[in-house]
């Protein structure tokens, strides 16, 4: 073998060699990324399941129920002036032309009506009569709790007001059987200048609403006050025609005024119910009769401004 020939061969295997050497290097080169790629990998696995978990907290949390009390049973009220019949108002307010109803922003949650009497007789006197009828609706709140709840609630501040009327003297307290899930009657006298007035107060809850019922009487200029066991006696009546005409606006048919009880536990009064419908039976009692005396005993009733 020539010398030329030798030197081209091992130049052809420095050749190879050095390419091999290359492809080694290539291959190292090439494997390198792919480890990183799948440490890459496993390292976004953990983070995954991280992001996963607190997907599937979330959709739990969204999925956990709402807080949820149970619906009002009455959705309106009667027309305040219709809740009592003509044969009633003739008996209590027998010269009152029509009543006047109060003023509210929703008479779907509270409504009102108010009637005035005066029989004048001349020099023998005149017989003086008010009536007032007011309801107030609750409706179910699930931070403040069902609504026949904060009726209940409402029904006791409202007696516990008519109880601490201002100048009332002679204050007495019975519950009155048959007019809705409770009912309790208040009475008592304020003297004024025109004379001596007697106040009854009914407070009847039926349901999620509370009926207050105001009735006084007195006689001036010299004729006999009237007989506070016959006033009582006509308010406890009215009371329970008022509350039936709420179950009837409902479609209860009256039922309620059969006085069947309420599933809701008496408690003490809540703030929380603390708004009322009208006046306090106080003020009405002892400043509307007084002022429509006053004005006149020769002539026929007004309606209460």
């Amino acid at each position: 073998m020539s010398e030329g020939t030798m030197q081209r061969r091992a130049q052809r295997d420095q050749r190879d060699q050095r390419a091999k050497r290359v492809n080694r290097v290539l291959v190292c080169a090439a494997a390198v990324p792919v480890m990183l790629v799948a440490a890459g990998c496993s390292s976004d696995s953990g983070s995954g399941d991280s992001t996963d978990k607190a997907a599937k907290a979330a959709a739990s949390a969204s999925a956990s129920p709402s807080p949820t009390v149970e619906a009002a049973a009455y959705g309106k009220l009667p027309e305040p002036c219709k809740t009592l019949s003509k044969k009633t108002l003739k008996d209590l307010a027998p010269e009152s032309k029509s009543g006047k109803e109060g003023k509210s922003d929703d008479i779907s949650t509270r409504a009102g009506c108010s009637w005035n009497s005066l029989d004048n007789n001349g020099v023998k006197g005149s017989q003086f009569r008010w009536l007032n009828v007011s309801m107030l609706r609750f409706e179910s709140d699930v931070t403040r709790g069902p609504a026949d709840k904060l009726a209940q609630e409402y029904f006791e501040k409202q007696v516990q007001d008519a109880q601490a009327a201002e100048g009332a003297k002679g204050v007495k307290s019975e519950p009155v059987p048959g007019t809705g899930d409770e009912a309790t009657a208040v009475r008592y006298e304020l003297k004024k200048k025109e004379g001596t007035f007697k106040q009854q107060t009914v407070v009847a809850r039926v349901e999620n609403v509370v009926v207050t019922l105001d009735y006084n009487g007195a006689g001036l200029a010299g004729d006999k006050s009237p007989s506070a066991g016959d006033l009582m006696k006509d308010a406890k009546k009215a009371a329970k025609e008022a509350v039936a005409a709420v179950s009837e606006a409902n479609g209860a048919g009256g039922g309620k005024a059969s006085g069947a009880p309420s599933k809701t536990p008496s408690k003490a009064p809540s703030k929380s119910a603390s708004a009322s419908p009208s006046k306090s039976a106080a003020k009405d009692a002892s400043g509307e009769p007084s002022k429509e005396a006053s004005a006149s005993t020769s002539k026929k009733p007004v309606s209460k401004s």
